[in-house]
């Protein structure tokens, strides 16, 4: 064996047994109920993280601070929560009603809770992956925070670096600086975080919001004010969990919440005896597919209609969007806000009001007219929540002592996910779903085949998927080894494995559902994470997810009505 190879294998295992180690470790502390993720209880989860350097971090194994990973975890935690000695994940508890404000991250959907000065309540609805995600995260700013105080501690008594001192000076003015006063401040935070004048002024703004404008001097400021205090004082930061938390994880409590009130509203419409089909997508393009040849006419005449979904899909049109959502509720959609916390919507879509002449998709009038399909999109779920969700969702419906076993005829999975053969915006047709870190597979027979997606101007993949413990702990030897290895892997993504895992358990164990409900899967890539060493970091997919996203529900919505 070539030692080349030898070595990649080894780093490969030695990243796999860190996200294991990572795994347990955190479900340990959460059985725990607190840990100092500096002390002695966090070392576990920083030595992992540190020889895993998942490509989302970056340089976090380096001296030298790592940017654009900082911006990505500070994108998903709560504003403030650098400033915060005393981080606390908790359970819904009835803040929602109470004066705090919550304060939602900019890309993940949780309510967070600034209690005082000191403390930031973060609230978990969605299951473990939510508290994987969030102490991922928590770890990677924490080992920061470090990297800026051993930069600028002069001593153990506390003095510090004139960078510093001057950085405290324009942070604690709490003023907008001019150009002039912030080039000199990003001079000094140039020399603490070991990158160059024209790094940070390149990513200053990007770290900027309305609120604070000088956000980046903020973040680093507290991050290293809070590790000097580690340090010189031994005033440890600390997470904890409620223990209503630790009690509710892993009861379905939301899902279970969530699931009925869809229910109740299938059996007050008298839709819950028809034939159901369940969709998890987003939710525009299964509305925007059934309802804009109707809703925007004129403009379908003159257009392809990839270029009017792209229209819909930009952030100014709200107008035409509008104009779609007024037809569907007019023609038999309903939408179903969430207000369980697992911050899943959902349209109900009754096709009996559908008029078949409308529509620009292949449908069959026999269907629509006699077996009046019901349609039921719900949202994405995160990580191990689509088990929760799905489960509870396919369980019989209860009602005055009578049960009513729901006759679910497809479940069809749609989503982003990362891809290893192919880039940005193909698309990926799984035949199984193995769980990361242990051989767990689930083979299925998927309805959607690659012949059913191409040839309209879109790669489309075949093959197996792995469903990931968290996205941010992937890193490039990991996945070479999954795209190199005999399980024929096209892809990572965060749900996969979960929600098969509750079809089959209701399909073929409970018998809730039919022995042969009809599955089907589909992705569309963010990016190609072996390619361009873009980590799902690399930002939005702007207008290159609209082709394949259509494609994909124009495919499934066609296989509905037919």
């Amino acid at each position: 064996m070539s030692n080349k190879k030898h070595h990649a294998r080894t780093r490969a295992q030695e990243s796999s047994n860190a996200i294991e180690r990572m795994y347990i470790t955190m479900r340990h502390l959460f059985n725990r109920g607190f840990y100092k993720p500096m002390g002695v209880s966090g070392e576990t989860l920083r030595q992992s993280l540190l020889l895993l350097r998942p490509e989302i971090y970056g340089s976090i194994g380096d001296e030298k601070a790592e940017l654009e990973g900082l911006l990505y975890v500070i994108d998903r935690l709560p504003q403030g929560i650098e400033e915060c000695m005393f981080i606390n994940l908790t359970s819904d508890e009835g803040y929602s009603t109470s004066h705090f404000k919550p304060i939602i991250p900019e890309k993940r959907r949780r309510n967070c809770y600034r209690i005082d000065d000191e403390q930031m309540n973060i609230e978990i609805t969605r299951g473990r992956s939510e508290i994987y995600d969030i102490l991922t995260h928590l770890t990677f700013l924490f080992v920061e925070s470090h990297k800026i105080s051993k930069r600028v501690l002069i001593n153990e008594d506390g003095a510090t670096t004139r960078d510093w001192i001057k950085l405290e000076k324009a942070v604690l003015a709490k003023k907008k600086l001019t150009q002039e006063e912030r080039e000199v401040t990003i001079t000094h935070i140039a020399n603490i975080l070991g990158r160059t004048f024209n790094e940070l002024t390149t990513v200053y703004n990007q770290f900027a919001t309305p609120t604070q404008p000088e956000r980046l001097l903020h973040i680093v400021y507290w991050l290293g004010k809070l590790a000097i205090e580690e340090l010189v004082n031994n005033n440890k930061r600390t997470v904890t969990f409620s223990p209503v938390l630790r009690e509710r994880i892993g009861h379905h409590i939301h899902g279970e919440i969530w699931a009925d009130t869809i229910k109740d509203v299938l059996f007050k419409n008298n839709l819950i005896e028809r034939p159901i089909h369940i969709i998890s997508a987003n939710m525009h393009s299964v509305m925007n597919t059934l309802f804009t040849p109707s809703a925007l006419k004129p403009i379908v005449a003159k257009k392809d209609i990839f270029q009017v979904y792209e229209a819909l899909s930009n952030k100014d049109n709200s107008d035409l969007r509008n104009k779609v959502s007024k037809e569907a509720l007019q023609k038999g959609m309903t939408y179903i806000k969430d207000t369980s916390g697992a911050n899943i919507d959902v349209q109900i879509f009754d096709t009996a009001k559908i008029d078949a002449s409308k529509l620009d998709i292949k449908s069959d009038d026999a269907v629509l007219k006699q077996q009046q399909p019901v349609i039921l999109v719900m949202d994405y779920a995160f990580g191990e929540q689509a088990y929760e969700t799905i489960d509870e969702l396919l369980k019989p419906y209860k009602q005055k002592g009578k049960k009513t076993h729901l006759n679910v005829e497809s479940v069809s999975i749609m989503g982003k996910a990362g891809i290893l053969e192919g880039g940005k915006g193909d698309i990926m047709i799984p035949s199984a779903h193995i769980f990361e870190g242990t051989a767990d597979n689930y083979p299925f027979k998927n309805e959607l085949k690659r012949e059913d997606l191409e040839g309209q101007g879109v790669n489309v993949y075949e093959g197996s998927m792995i469903t990931v413990l968290g996205t941010s702990l992937q890193n490039k030897d990991i996945l070479k080894f999954f795209y190199n290895s005999t399980w024929n892997v096209i892809g990572l993504e965060m749900e996969g494995a979960h929600y098969q895992k509750a079809i089959q358990a209701a399909s073929k164990v409970r018998g809730s559902i039919s022995a042969d409900v009809k599955v089907r899967y589909a992705y569309y890539a963010s990016d190609n994470p072996l390619e361009t060493g873009a980590t799902l970091a690399s930002g939005g997919l702007g207008t290159s997810g609209v082709k394949p996203t259509y494609l994909i529900t124009r495919t499934i919505l066609e296989q509905i009505l037919n």
